[in-house]
């Protein structure tokens, strides 16, 4: 294998070059990557161009207003970057408000400097999307056999998860929040996690990114539960953003709440980052329906009860 300076700046970029087994090749990361916690060390190359210790409502507003601008709303350390002389740049076409995008790297590199690194763009809309970054990722980096052997344990894990979970007497009905203010619903992968772990999904599309979603169709659809996993919001960061939801005269009155099922996920660590750690997301999500058959395992941690 040739010598490899990598620089993933996003975190499922970072958590797909560690699970192929290349970390101690990694250089550098962005403000977002924190997990495995060996890469904190490492040089920090992005940052937000907008607070990001705002409510949902004006980190919405806040993004909104920079995309109607056409500006980013990350900014990109060229300079760093250059001193790093990474061979390859790990970037995104999924989405230009979750990560650094693939336009990010490319007004850096073209206005800020000229390097020779190679960039590899992940494009993950859907469950099979994340198998194919694997592999990209790694054929960029020549080591294709590692890729073939780390997805072939991710599927299996995960169909054990979903053999099992098929078992299940019931199928709840299932509303994923990805925002709270505005509201909107999961989309992109987390529809096929929810029908996997043997739950129906009531909003959003497998593949398509997240829809908007009224009070009224998620009151009127009153599902059996409701799982809260805002993007980029650990336990905590969720749990104050509930006000939102519980200040509603009606929200007392759902069936969610009145059984207890409501439920709260670090988003910004499982099921908004299309990574290996997927499959601790789809965990998370048979625990939360069928806690009958799986034990808690990642309470806590990735989830809790409202």
């Amino acid at each position: 294998m040739p010598e490899l300076r990598l620089l993933p700046l996003i975190s499922s970029a970072t958590e797909i070059v560690h699970a192929l087994g290349l970390g101690s090749f990694q250089v550098g990361r962005s403000h977002e990557c924190d997990f495995p916690a060996s890469v904190l060390s490492l040089p920090i190359c992005t940052k937000p161009a907008i607070p990001v210790n705002g409510s949902s409502a004006e980190i919405d507003a806040l993004v909104k207003d920079r995309l109607r601008r056409a500006l980013s709303v990350y900014d990109v350390d060229a300079a760093l970057i250059r001193r790093l002389a990474p061979t390859h740049i790990i970037t995104q076409t999924q989405c230009e408000v979750c990560a650094v995008s693939l336009s990010d790297v490319e007004r850096a590199l073209q206005i800020e400097f000229q390097t020779r690194a190679q960039v590899v763009s992940l494009q993950p809309f859907a469950l099979a999307d994340l198998w194919a970054d694997i592999r990209r990722v790694a054929a960029a980096c020549g080591c294709q056999d590692a890729a073939a052997q780390l997805v072939s344990a991710l599927q299996g894990r995960m169909a054990a998860i979903q053999q099992k979970a098929k078992s299940a007497a019931r199928t709840p009905t299932v509303a994923a929040i990805e925002w709270l203010e505005p509201l909107m619903a999961a989309g992109n992968w987390v529809p096929e996690l929810i029908q996997m772990a043997n739950g129906r999904n009531l909003f959003g599309i497998a593949g398509r990114h997240a829809p908007w979603l009224t009070w009224e169709q998620l009151r009127e659809a009153d599902p059996d539960a409701i799982v809260v996993l805002p993007c980029g919001f650990d336990l905590a960061r969720a749990r104050s953003e509930m006000h939102w939801l519980t200040e509603r005269p009606d929200w007392r009155d759902m069936r969610a709440v009145r059984t207890g099922n409501v439920f709260l996920c670090d988003g910004n660590q499982y099921m908004n980052r299309p990574g290996p750690r997927l499959v601790e997301s789809l965990q998370i999500f048979a625990e939360i329906l069928h806690p009958e058959l799986f034990p808690p395992a990642l309470e806590h941690t990735g989830w809790e009860r409202l």
